[in-house]
This record gives structure tokens, C-alpha cells and sequence, in this order.
């Protein structure tokens, strides 16, 4: 599966987006997500870009029920990278739609990533 999520700590969800990600993928990791956020309140997400080789072109990218439904229940998003995928990452993720701050980092900083999610 090219994406998977595990809990690292506390209210930290790690998610790894290997090759090319497809809107089923991503639905199932929302969803588990949206059974955790019942469980732990406001989460923080640190997404893996490994290998990552874009966005299914046939699937249907529109929807937004997500981020309209449970948006509001993620404190941060730390993105890690190639800079290739930063700009479109950042817009994907809604940067510049939502209240909780979203950071693009190269993948050689992770360490990085993971102590700004810490703050």
C-alpha cells in the first residue's frame, strides 16, 4: 500500500506516501484518522514523501469533506519531502486554507520536522 499511518506519540501520526498516491489510499487513512481524533482530540500529522511520485491522475481530487468535517481537529502539519513536491504538497494539504499552520521540509530534516510538531 502506498500509504500507511502509524501513531509515533501521543497525539503524533506519522503518515508514509510511497509512490503514487490514490484517493482510496488516502480515504482509508482519513478515515482511521477520524476514529483516532475520537479517541485523542486534536491531532498533528508528519507526512512521509518517500519515494513519492505524485497524485493519481484519474481520481477526482475536488473533495473536501475532510477537511471541511475534521479540519478543524488537526493542530499541525509537518510535510517531509524532495523540493519537488513542495509547493504542490503544500497546496494539496490546504496551507493556505487553514487556521493550523502547515511547513514543508526537505528530507534530510526530519529530526527537524518532527520537533516543530513537538513545539
Amino acid at each position: 500500500m502506498p500509504m500507511t499511518m502509524h501513531r509515533e506519540s501521543g497525539s503524533i501520526y506519522r503518515l508514509e506516501v510511497h509512490g503514487t498516491l490514490r484517493q482510496r489510499e488516502l480515504e482509508l487513512c482519513q478515515n482511521e484518522l477520524i476514529e483516532d481524533m475520537g479517541r485523542v482530540g486534536q491531532v498533528k500529522l508528519l507526512f512521509l514523501l518517500d519515494g513519492f511520485t505524485g497524485w493519481e491522475p484519474q481520481d477526482d481530487w475536488r473533495d473536501l469533506t475532510f477537511y471541511v468535517q475534521h479540519g478543524g481537529a488537526i493542530a499541525r502539519i509537518a510535510i517531509v519531502g524532495d523540493e519537488r513536491w513542495r509547493s504542490e504538497s503544500l497546496m494539496f494539504a490546504g496551507a493556505d486554507l487553514r487556521s493550523a499552520p502547515v511547513e514543508f521540509f526537505p528530507l534530510d530534516k526530519t529530526g527537524d520536522a518532527r520537533a516543530w510538531l513537538s513545539a
